[in-house]
């Protein structure tokens, strides 16, 4: 009568194991990949918001601008901005607000400073879910009684 509990007691703990490492590859793994993404989205408006920073700063040394223009098909036409002194900045959900300089360069600072404070959060959420993973990988490891390998 032993050897039957014991080959459930084995087929149960084979079928716990499973689940859990299921869990870790369909839901922990899943979920850091998702946070990790939107953190890089987010280090990339960043880096928008800085080059528009400096575009801005350089705007304000001079009176004119020069640039090319697309018309449409990778077809540039040079143009000439007599009086660039107010620009359109693009404030989200597709809205664009018309700015001096000065507030301009104050939207961009306030903009990269929360987005600085949600990549700190979205970075602190993935260190619990690393710890997540970490945690239920060590309980894997008490349940099929293995020494400590990493």
């Amino acid at each position: 009568m032993s050897p039957p509990v014991d080959a459930n007691a084995n087929a149960n703990l084979d079928q716990k194991v499973l689940q859990y490492e299921n869990f870790i590859n369909e839901v922990l793994r899943r979920d850091l990949q998702k946070v990790l993404d939107q953190r890089d989205s987010v280090y990339e408006k960043i880096s928008q918001y800085l080059q528009l920073k400096n575009s801005v700063q350089s705007l304000q040394d001079s009176s004119s601008l020069k640039t090319d223009v697309d018309l449409g098909c990778n077809f540039f036409v040079q143009a000439q901005v007599e009086d660039s002194s107010r620009i359109f900045v693009a404030v989200g959900y597709g809205f664009f607000v018309e700015m001096n300089h000065d507030e301009a360069l104050r939207f961009i600072d306030k903009k990269t400073s929360q987005l600085t404070d949600f990549t700190e959060t979205l970075t602190k959420d993935s260190a619990k879910i690393k710890a997540n993973i970490r945690m239920v990988i060590e309980g894997l490891r008490e349940l099929q009684g293995l020494s400590d390998v990493l």
